[in-house]
């Protein structure tokens, strides 16, 4: 039944190799095929009609190199963007988890962060090469913005900065060379099917963070074999000579938003904050060096308003400033009233200024108006024609 349009189709393929088989299905009933769509799809396959295209299939039926990773050689580093995150997280569509695996021994920990930008890049970098218990030699990425210029995979300056306060060099994967990566690809896998997919609405950003923790160190079980012998990940990973990691993070300047809460209360990092009364419903920035204890919270303007020293993050703690305390309290007792309230069922009629308005929206002077004694009467008219009808006119006397 196919092979009569064989033929057409390796032509109609020859020209064009990303043509849809649906389309070319559509081209084929209109000559006269009378198969369905799946025998012609097997057929296409069976016959090996579509030919192969390299840039699209880079790695697939082709031969594949084993490439070494000495311990304590690399890291990989990847985001994993997650869909339909809770409303609640204030990320947007997308939540953003940095990845980082050991490409040695595969053990992987991952960060979640609020945004992709170089601040949160460099905070959750951090934070990961300390749960890992140090850093790899080298690190590896895609071609992220925030790291290199996409363009041309040349190392940002700024990112550069970063490689070097932590004594690591960077590697950057080819262009649609996402298997040189390979380790990092297979643990975001695992978070996404073994952690994101049944992780609930209700859960917070730092619920949501032991869970993904939780799930890397369950991992960490998984079982190798190496010269023979059998080794779990963890195992392997503790065996890393890695290197040891500065004290304070990278000095980068963390700035996000945040709208200042009726109780002049501002969130960050699981924590709230106070500033000064009178500033609820506004919004304000939130500066943070990652090596510094304290924060900022500035206006739009960029005024610093209030400075705190950093609570532990997610430590659900409230953070107040004694003179913010007692300005809120005076504000607070100057605006509170100790009369009873007003009563409901009073009698209150229209006063004499309320009804003469309404005689005035009405089109009527009010009551005392000159306006209200100019009136025409027409009785005073007649009464003068009866008696100007009456006289007689000169004419008429002389007559007489």
């Amino acid at each position: 039944m196919f092979v009569p349009y064989l033929e057409y189709c390796r032509q109609r393929l020859a020209d064009d190799p990303h043509l849809w088989a649906s389309t070319l299905f559509d081209e084929l009933k209109g000559l006269g095929y009378e198969g369905g769509y799946s025998t012609f799809t097997r057929a296409l396959r069976r016959y090996q009609v579509r030919p192969h295209c390299e840039p699209c299939h880079a790695a697939t039926g082709r031969n594949v190199a084993v490439i070494a990773h000495p311990p304590g050689e690399e890291i990989q580093f990847d985001w994993l963007e997650l869909p339909d995150a809770p409303d609640a997280w204030g990320v947007g569509e997308h939540a953003h988890l940095l990845v980082g695996a050991l490409a040695h021994s595969g053990r992987w920990r991952a960060v979640l962060a609020e945004s992709e930008d170089f601040p949160h890049m460099v905070q959750a970098l951090d934070a990961v090469v300390r749960k890992l218990g140090g850093t790899a030699r080298r690190w590896r990425f895609d071609r992220m913005a925030t790291v290199c210029y996409p363009s041309s995979g040349q190392v940002t300056a700024s990112f550069a900065a970063v490689a070097k306060y932590y004594g690591a060099g960077v590697d950057i994967c080819p262009p649609r060379r996402g298997n040189r990566k390979g380790v990092v690809e297979k643990a975001n896998h695992s978070a996404a099917q073994r952690w994101w997919r049944t992780v609930p609405d209700a859960l917070s950003v730092f619920q949501a963070q032991s869970g993904i923790d939780k799930l890397a160190v369950r991992m960490d079980e998984r079982r190798r074999v190496v010269d023979g012998i059998k080794v779990t990940v963890g195992q392997l990973a503790d065996c890393e000579p890695l290197l040891e990691i500065p004290v304070r993070p990278f000095p980068a300047e963390l700035e996000v938003g945040r709208t200042v809460s009726p109780q002049c209360l501002v969130s960050f990092d699981g924590n709230l904050y106070s500033v000064p009364p009178g500033l609820a419903g506004t919004q304000v920035r939130v500066l943070r060096r990652l090596d510094d204890d304290h924060l900022r919270i500035a206006t739009a303007g960029r005024a610093v308003i209030a400075r705190h020293r950093r609570a532990p993050r997610g430590a659900g703690q409230t953070v107040r400033d004694a003179g913010h305390v007692i300005a809120l309290e005076r504000e607070v007792l100057a605006a509170f009233s100790d009369r009873a309230p007003c009563k409901n069922k009073v009698r209150r009629p229209p006063s004499d200024a309320a009804l003469a308005e309404a005689e005035r929206l009405r089109g009527r002077p009010a009551a005392g108006d000159p306006a209200e004694r100019v009136v025409i009467d027409l009785s005073h008219y007649a009464a003068v024609a009866d008696r100007l009808r009456s006289v007689p006119s000169p004419k008429e006397e002389d007559k007489e």
